[in-house]
């Protein structure tokens, strides 16, 4: 029987991925009879991200590299066999070349599938900000690519920036270092496998309050100064940063449940599930028409990209968007509710379903 290798991100308690861990190998379990599945773990240590990031850049070295050693055991051992598939949940993984490089010069052919968050290319993500000289990092992002069968992006957004940033890809040309075969299959559009989202936060939704949410990371990209600026001129309303309140995940979820609003300024956004997240308990999304945003909300839950595309321009429209919080939370009980489960069922499917990616793994 051939199988499918997961290498999962490190379980961090109060990100997805801790739910990732187990729910991904237990999806691709159900869809296939065909694959044995394996999840290759890595050694954990305590992290202590740097402020703003999701990782301890320190500590995910040390899980990836022990998770290394036991993949290149496996090809050393001859476990490793042609028609298995790897499935990388983080992609920008330098793992991957090396499984490449086993996986080519052992002479056992298999498929390496990554799901790409962020990286060198976006220049509002950590990797983007603090990297100066960029050519290590685009060529290494370039390597990756090629080394991956199946590159896994969950928008078109996110797919258009890794063209145009890694490889000068757009409207106007492409370019020579992609094959038009690498162009039409190697790109590869997904919901992320959040199937379970829906049922989870479910049991956290109770009575609403007039709470109003900045749910994402203390970082630059997210402009939480905004947020503050805002709470200054809408008192009437609590508004609350998550992460100044170190919550666990149950804290975070019931705070959810009990809120109305969950508000972004981002300038950095591939996805973005915090949003979706109030959604599934009947929170307001408000975001900006840019970035993934654009692709996945229609235009009763948009604001214009200029009110926050910079604080100056905040300061410019801040009437505009205090107007346009007042009145949506004022109409919540008379229509929100009805119509944020219809654009969260929608978003849930499109999004947050991995149908495209579990089909691909599972079939062959």
């Amino acid at each position: 029987m051939k199988t499918i290798y997961i290498i999962p991100i490190e379980p961090i308690e109060t990100r997805y991925t801790t739910h990732w861990y187990s729910h991904v190998p237990e999806l691709i379990k159900a869809a296939t009879k065909k694959y044995k599945v394996v999840t290759i773990a890595g050694t954990e240590v305590p992290p202590v991200p740097t402020p703003g990031a999701f990782l301890d850049f320190g500590a995910t070295n040390i899980y990836k590299s022990s998770q290394l050693i036991k993949i290149a055991e496996l090809f050393r051992r001859g476990k490793v066999k042609s028609g298995d598939k790897f499935l990388f949940t983080d992609a920008w993984n330098t793992s991957i070349l090396q499984v490449r490089y086993m996986s080519e010069l052992l002479g056992v052919d298999v498929e390496i599938h990554g799901l790409w968050h962020a990286g060198s290319y976006d220049p509002q993500d950590f990797l983007g900000r603090l990297i100066k000289d960029k050519r290590w990092t685009n060529n290494t992002e370039k390597a990756i690519f090629h080394s991956l069968t199946a590159n896994w992006f969950a928008t078109q957004d996110h797919i258009d920036m890794f063209k145009a940033n890694v490889f000068g890809v757009n409207d106007q040309w492409t370019s020579d270092e992609l094959t038009p075969m690498e162009e039409t299959h190697k790109f590869c559009r997904t919901g992320w496998p959040m199937e379970y989202m829906t049922e989870l936060l479910g049991r956290y939704e109770g009575p609403k309050e007039n709470i109003i949410l900045f749910p994402h990371r203390l970082a630059p990209e997210k402009q939480v100064d905004i947020f503050k600026a805002l709470e200054k001129e809408l008192p009437e309303f609590r508004w609350i940063v998550c992460q100044e309140k170190k919550l666990s995940k149950n804290e975070y979820h019931k705070l959810l449940g009990r809120s109305k609003m969950v508000f972004s300024a981002n300038l950095q956004e591939t996805l973005g599930i915090s949003v979706p997240e109030g959604m599934a308990v009947g929170a307001i999304p408000l975001v900006p028409d840019r970035l993934s945003y654009s692709e996945m909300y229609t235009d009763d839950w948009k604001y214009p990209d200029e009110w926050t595309s910079s604080m100056e321009n905040f300061e410019r429209h801040k009437e505009k968007i205090v107007n346009k919080i007042r009145a949506m939370m004022s109409s919540y009980d008379e229509m929100a509710r009805k119509l944020i489960e219809k654009e969260y069922t929608r978003i849930h499917k499109e999004f947050f379903c991995a149908d495209n990616l579990i089909k691909e793994l599972t079939d062959g």
